[in-house]
């Protein structure tokens, strides 16, 4: 853990209980042993949905859909997430939960890998959030950022890696991150930061250069 735990359980305790059909997300996902960004990464995605007036988003990597209720409950009635997932189990189970939150209206699913379809999309979006297999993080990078419209917003999540990327390396998937944070830091047309929150997520705002 990145976070000291107290710092963590003080934040929780200061968040309101999430929507009722969130919990029942994180209780299944911790039931599953299957990660997703937990209520402190949710509120922080939602508020740059408000600030940064998002409409359109594409996000890499859906699982099954919670960091996704999260941008479709702060999103504009008319505002829409292009959700990328491999598995179909996956998508079948976020259909449910978002149509529990009465936000399914937003969501479009998209079945494959991302390294294959975020190539063929034509459309730009206001945020992109990424999620996917960590080798994968440096290879699909350029096309993300010709995706993203001018001050747009890029997100990747896990690039601490449980504080591996500071540690004499021996995961492969923390090898892949280094790279990727280098990679990232080192691209012009972003302006990049690292949030230390849960297990790290960078932050990128796409230059007009």
């Amino acid at each position: 853990m990145i976070v000291n735990p107290d710092i963590e359980k003080y934040l929780h305790g200061l968040s309101p209980p999430p929507h009722l059909v969130l919990k029942d997300m994180e209780d299944y996902g911790k039931k599953q042993n299957f990660p997703i960004v937990g209520p402190l990464v949710g509120r922080l995605l939602y508020s740059l949905i408000g600030f940064g007036h998002i409409h359109t988003i594409l996000e890499c990597g859906s699982g099954f859909g919670y960091s996704a209720a999260w941008m479709a409950l702060a999103l504009p009635q008319n505002g829409k997430i292009f959700c990328i997932e491999y598995k179909s189990e996956n998508i079948e189970k976020a259909k449910i939960y978002l149509d529990k939150l009465s936000v399914a209206h937003k969501v479009t699913f998209l079945q494959g890998d991302s390294l294959e379809i975020v190539p063929t999309l034509s459309q730009s979006f206001d945020m992109v959030f990424s999620d996917i297999e960590k080798h994968q993080y440096t290879t699909i990078l350029p096309f993300l950022i010709s995706c993203l419209r001018v001050g747009g917003i890029l997100l990747t999540d896990n690039v601490l890696w449980k504080g591996q990327v500071v540690e004499e390396v021996t995961d492969d998937k923390a090898k892949h991150i280094i790279a990727f944070n280098k990679t990232l830091f080192s691209e012009k047309s972003l302006w990049s930061t690292i949030i230390p929150l849960r297990d790290g997520l960078s932050l990128s705002v796409k230059l007009n250069i």
